[in-house]
């Protein structure tokens, strides 16, 4: 399983939680980082899986890939940040 998702099950974070998560990454990355803070992961947990996020991109791929969302709104996003 994705390192990511792994993180987030073990904080007993909701699959409905886990796609708003990855719903917000794919429509809007700045704002997804408040959303993952708000999932109550215990802050060194939380500095790691905000290191994966921006450091290893293609694990949100994979995630968003398992989840069964739309990527082509991640590429969109970044696409945008690079303007």
């Amino acid at each position: 399983m994705n390192p990511i998702l792994t993180l987030l099950k073990e904080h007993n974070v909701s699959d409905e939680q886990t796609k708003a998560v990855f719903q917000a990454l794919t429509e809007n990355p700045l704002m997804a980082m408040t959303t993952v803070q708000e999932l109550g992961i215990p802050q060194e947990k939380l500095q790691s899986l905000m290191m994966l996020l921006m450091q290893q991109p293609e694990l949100i791929k994979e995630a968003v890939n398992e989840l069964g969302l739309d990527f082509s709104k991640v590429e969109k996003a970044k696409a945008s940040l690079n303007k």
